[in-house]
């Protein structure tokens, strides 16, 4: 009690000391602002309470349209704000619709998907991994893949695809991955993969092929992973180039089965590194002028001549290129039959009647004339590669044959004057373009010649310039 009253006391002592001054209240700002705090939500009603509510619903619209899934995929964002929408395993028999744009995962393996229509994909152009292993398709349309520049992995792996849009890949040039194994691929186009700069691995194992064609695996600078064994290969010479391109290669080959030969049977079940070299050999070509000096060839005209000698295992096939003032002839087998009459027909007939090929690799050009001059060129092609060798053809009138090719052309003075004659071979060692000048003496001269032989014969003159041969 005394120190309560002691304190009172104090109290009592310290307001007696300030004078007249009592106690003040609390200030009663602070109780308006709590108080007063209610006040504006009373004042706005309704509406003030809907705001935020309206402002979530406006954020939910903006985001709607970013996080689109559909119903049988589960979609979550990433940190980068992609998404990723997870499909598979949901007996899926199409690609379902309904899927955010900014999609860049899209998993819809072990599906029943069977088909993929053109623009199946389009809903996603921003996808950069499409998993699609595991599922049934067999048909694949033309423009399937193609808006997807952003790709970088696809898996079509383990389905029944036997043919393929190859076209598609032109447009996916930042391509990384592509897996195609486990599918019914019995052929791929030579340039299938070529614009496929930044392709590191490719997988086609467990396929139908047979063959593939020279160059498939060119251009393609950061493959290191290449799978294609168990496929039924054909270890023809048609392969030989795997052999070759798979000793020289830095790319990884090799892994989880070897690369057999499944045919020819001396082959069966040996490593296409194994085919023997000395049963394929690159075709060899040679070129050779037939002239009629001593034979002779009368009202007809000039007969010009060339044959063509191959060699190489398989044997070479033989094939003509004409390329003239005029026009230009491709000639890819014999136009003359067995019996000699001509094997040509129509439309073909009427442009190569001119030249009479023979399955010796002789070809023969009646009445030869100005307009047939031009460039000859045989090649000889077999599953190994292919040779070529030209000759330039002129044809030109003189009684000296020899002083009217200088003027035409002072070079062949390097050659000393020599002349080649029936059944000379082109010297391969020149360099440059073979020029032959045909010359067909004109009646006049021949008659007047003293000792000459009949006016109806005609003389040819073979002048070697230089050739060149495509090696």
């Amino acid at each position: 009690m005394e120190n309560k009253r002691a304190r009172g006391t104090g109290r009592g002592k310290r307001s007696r000391g300030g004078g007249a001054r009592e106690p003040q209240p609390p200030a009663p700002e602070p109780r308006r602002e709590s108080e007063g705090r209610p006040r504006p939500r009373e004042a706005h009603g309704a509406g003030g309470r809907m705001r935020p509510l309206l402002c979530c619903l406006g954020i939910a619209a903006l985001l709607g349209r970013s996080l689109a899934c559909p119903s049988a995929c589960s979609c979550s964002a990433k940190k980068n704000g992609r998404l990723l929408a997870e499909c598979a395993y949901k007996e899926l028999l199409e690609v379902p619709r309904g899927l955010s744009p900014n999609v860049s995962i899209l998993t819809l393996s072990a599906n029943r998907i069977g088909w993929l229509r053109r623009g199946a994909f389009a809903e996603v152009p921003e996808v950069q991994s499409l998993w699609l292993g595991y599922n049934q398709i067999g048909t694949v349309e033309p423009g399937a893949f193609a808006l997807l520049a952003q790709l970088k992995n696809l898996d079509l792996s383990h389905n029944k695809i036997m043919d393929f849009p190859w076209q598609d890949l032109r447009n996916l040039s930042g391509l990384q991955i592509l897996k195609m194994n486990n599918n019914r691929l019995a052929g791929l186009p030579r340039d299938a993969f070529h614009a496929l700069k930044d392709l590191r691995s490719l997988w086609l194992n467990d396929n139908q092929l047979t063959t593939l064609a020279e160059g498939t695996f060119d251009k393609l600078p950061s493959l290191s992973q290449l799978q294609i064994f168990n496929n039924p290969f054909n270890c023809s010479c048609k392969v030989f180039w795997l052999k070759r391109w798979t000793e020289s290669t830095s790319v990884s080959i090799t892994k989880g089965g070897a690369t057999l030969c499944m045919a020819p049977g001396r082959l069966k079940g040996r490593a296409v590194t194994d085919i023997p070299e000395h049963h394929c050999v690159a075709p060899s070509v040679q070129l050779t002028y037939l002239s009629n000096l001593d034979n002779s060839v009368t009202y007809d005209g000039l007969t010009l001549t060339l044959h063509c000698s191959v060699a190489g295992s398989p044997p070479p096939e033989i094939r003509w290129k004409i390329k003239t003032s005029t026009r230009g002839v491709e000639i890819n087998g014999p136009t003359v039959a067995r019996d000699g009459n001509a094997s040509l027909s129509g439309r073909a007939k009427q442009s190569q009647e001119r030249f009479l090929v023979f399955k010796n690799g002789t070809m023969a050009i009646p009445k030869f004339s100005k307009e047939d001059e031009g460039i000859y060129t045989c090649l000889a092609v077999n599953d190994v590669g292919m040779r070529e060798v030209s000759v330039n053809v002129a044809l030109a009138g003189s009684e000296n044959p020899a002083e009217d090719l200088l003027q035409d052309d002072p070079q062949a003075s390097h050659l000393g004057g020599q002349s080649c004659y029936k059944g000379d071979e082109m010297d391969p060692s020149g360099a440059g373009e073979k020029l032959v000048i045909v010359y067909h003496v004109p009646r006049e001269s021949k008659s007047k010649a003293a000792g000459a032989v009949p006016w109806v014969r005609l003389g040819t003159l073979l002048l070697a310039l230089g050739i060149a041969l495509s090696w």
